[in-house]
């Protein structure tokens, strides 16, 4: 899904294919915003040496973020965070009975020593977001997307402010 002539700058794995249509968002936010991605499917619990392998290879292909978005024990943030140096951007996706709860919990109470981000249940593109701000001063003219972004949040809100607002 990535530009394969230009080396990823962020690589965006989860833990199986049925999510990937909660994961699209961010996906598309990091191509919306020009940055180079990876996208790959991989488990903690299935694919265990297959994981490892891939986060410790990540740095030396220049790889600065990674988002990863899992449900259930949702252990593939925490166990790719264990293998490299990278920020890594945990994804709760809600796929279970607790509708992400369980996810949250496995991204954000991890061991010390053993950091990884958090961004809300099956928000991708707060984590796509989180990314680019961590490889802005690598792309050039990152900054400046992600300032207009910004800007154009605070207009929308400005806007809906003006048109529904009033003092009685």
């Amino acid at each position: 899904m990535s530009d394969s002539s230009v080396d990823s700058l962020v690589s965006v794995v989860m833990g199986s294919k049925s999510d990937l249509g909660l994961m699209q968002a961010g996906i598309d936010r990091l191509a919306a915003l020009g940055i180079p991605h990876e996208v790959d499917i991989m488990s903690a619990h299935r694919s265990p040496a297959r994981v490892a392998d891939y986060a410790s290879k990540l740095q030396t292909r220049g790889v600065m973020a990674i988002i990863a978005g899992a449900g259930a024990a949702a252990h593939l943030a925490g166990v790719i965070a264990a293998h490299t140096i990278i920020p890594v951007i945990g994804v709760p996706i809600a796929a279970t009975k607790l509708n992400g709860l369980d996810s949250l919990l496995a991204v954000v109470q991890m061991p010390a020593g053993v950091p990884v981000a958090s961004v809300g249940i099956d928000n991708s593109e707060n984590a796509a977001l989180l990314a680019a701000q961590i490889v802005a001063f690598k792309l050039p003219g990152l900054s400046e997307k992600l300032l207009e972004h910004k800007a154009a949040m605070e207009e929308k809100v400005s806007k809906a402010s003006s048109e529904t607002a009033f003092r009685g």
